[in-house]
């Protein structure tokens, strides 16, 4: 275990961005009562970091995923992205809460009908594909799936969109590889990995010099967490180890994951060298349900009316286990810029420190109320390290573009805490354990590491946080090594075959 050093206090302290986690820490799946109906409009996690693919420290890599809990055989329609909703990745690059540029993805499902003639008819396969897929939209590809991307300078709905094209042919048009169908279909888990590397496309981005990269697809799920034992009343040992005290239970798990490499100089403004990002999903605000959805695919509805966000995303964990259950689905249709005045009650008199004393009374939840310190960090990230210049308080993952790149093998995944500048929660890396961060700064190791001079103006003292010391964990941990080394970073998706077996000698209900 790797204490946490004083040097390095300002990362654990933007970790209390998570002070979320011990109820539930299952990041941003199914967290709130509205968005667990609608899958495919939920955020899970948010990744942003410079990139660390050599030769591209110059771009800024952010990763949004979404739709959580996909089961590999989740066939015969998979997990696309849903036709009628608009999702989003925002960048604030001034402090001051608001996006000011925004990156629009609009999804599109092409049926093309594939038949058999069977007994002398046509008639149209049940199937996505008709046989083994190699290509970008493959003539076996039953139903291709197409995207665009649209960017948008200053705010979402009333500043400047124009198209970001294929660098190579100048098409807006891309395609999203089909999810990892299974063995027979694509050959091996190598050959999937070929066919969905011929999905990174390097794009044209309207008012930025050089081009960035941008790739939509199925990944294997990249965070790491001991789910089940989390929600059984954190049902471990907290002080345990840190590396293989508990399975990670998303290991046999899938996501959809929405991934951009953007120049960091198409990114800042003005000489602020610290940005901010959250993702959002939104739907038209009226549906009538089609009577006869059988007209042809996404004719189930029609939709109409103005954009209406149900799902936000910046730092991980915020929803699950900060915000009241009444307040989840107001807080996903929220904008960061009004967090004060509307959540701010939820961080300052946070409910996860009671928890964790509850059910573990020799853990000492801190006393100092209302709790300026995670205030602090949730709001505004930490000076001098990812906090920008004239913050206006929101919630939202923030980086630091000037912090050097920490390569794979120098990445430690306590971050800053850990004496890696360029880890979380100065942006976040896929290796990064926000978990354990965010577990430890719940139970007041800002007030431990700020001493009796409050030297990081947090507004506690140690004698605050009788349990801001512990070296909390939920004991599963990975590393940069477990993640791949080049964009989009996260790794080839679990093939459709995967089946484990039962255990011997294990009875099931």
């Amino acid at each position: 275990m790797q204490p946490f050093k004083p040097t390095a206090v300002a990362a654990c302290a933007a970790v209390a961005l998570q002070l979320m986690c011990g109820a539930a820490l299952a990041s941003s799946h199914r967290e709130a009562p509205f968005i667990a109906g609608m899958p495919q409009l939920d955020a899970t996690d948010l990744y942003m970091f410079r990139s660390y693919e050599t030769g591209r420290q110059d771009f800024v890599t952010i990763l949004a995923n979404y739709l959580p809990f996909q089961d590999p055989q989740g066939g015969p329609n998979f997990y696309m992205f849903n036709p009628n909703a608009q999702y989003e990745i925002h960048i604030d690059n001034n402090g001051d809460g608001a996006e000011d540029i925004t990156f629009q993805f609009r999804f599109k499902n092409t049926s093309k009908a594939t038949a058999l003639t069977v007994g002398g008819k046509s008639v149209k396969i049940p199937l996505i594909n008709s046989g083994p897929i190699a290509a970008v939209n493959d003539p076996a590809l039953n139903v291709r799936e197409t995207f665009t991307v649209d960017v948008v300078r200053g705010t979402r709905r009333g500043g400047n969109k124009a198209s970001v094209v294929n660098a190579t042919n100048g098409q807006a048009q891309f395609d999203k590889p089909v999810d990892n169908i299974g063995d027979k279909v694509f050959g091996s888990q190598a050959a999937y990995a070929a066919y969905a590397a011929q999905h990174v496309y390097s794009v044209n981005i309207p008012g930025c010099q050089t081009p960035g990269r941008v790739f939509v697809g199925q990944r294997k799920e990249p965070f790491y967490i001991a789910v089940g034992k989390t929600f059984d009343l954190f049902n471990l040992n907290p002080l345990g180890p840190e590396t293989g005290g508990n399975n990670n239970d998303l290991e046999s798990k899938n996501v959809s994951t929405l991934a951009m490499e953007l120049p960091i100089a198409c990114l800042t403004a003005n000489n602020e060298p610290v940005i901010g990002a959250f993702t959002t999903a939104s739907v038209r605000q009226g549906r009538l349900i089609n009577g006869s959805p059988g007209t042809g695919l996404n004719k189930a509805s029609l939709e109409g009316g103005p954009w209406v966000q149900v799902s936000r995303l910046g730092m991980p964990l915020v929803n699950e286990v900060v915000i009241g259950i009444d307040d989840k689905d107001r807080f996903n249709a929220s904008k960061p810029k009004d967090d004060v005045t509307k959540f701010a009650d939820y961080v300052t008199n946070p409910v996860l420190p009671a928890v964790i004393e509850k059910l573990f009374p020799s853990a000492k939840a801190p006393t100092n109320f209302p709790r300026t310190d995670l205030l602090t960090v949730f709001l505004k990230g930490i000076a001098g390290v990812n906090q920008p210049a004239n913050v206006v308080p929101a919630e939202m993952l923030r980086l630091n573009t000037s912090t050097p790149v920490a390569a794979p093998a120098a990445q430690n995944p306590l971050g800053v805490a850990g004496g890696d500048k360029a880890g979380f929660p100065n942006g976040r890396r896929p290796g990064d354990d926000v978990v354990d961060l965010s577990l430890r700064v719940a139970m007041g190791a800002l007030c431990v590491l700020t001493g009796t001079g409050d030297a990081l103006q947090v507004g506690c003292k140690p004698s605050d946080a009788p349990a801001g010391g512990l070296a909390l964990t939920d004991g599963v941990r990975k590393t940069a090594a477990n993640y791949g080394t080049a964009f989009p970073y996260l790794t080839t998706p679990i093939s459709g075959n995967f089946n484990p077996p039962a255990v011997a000698g294990t009875t099931y209900p």
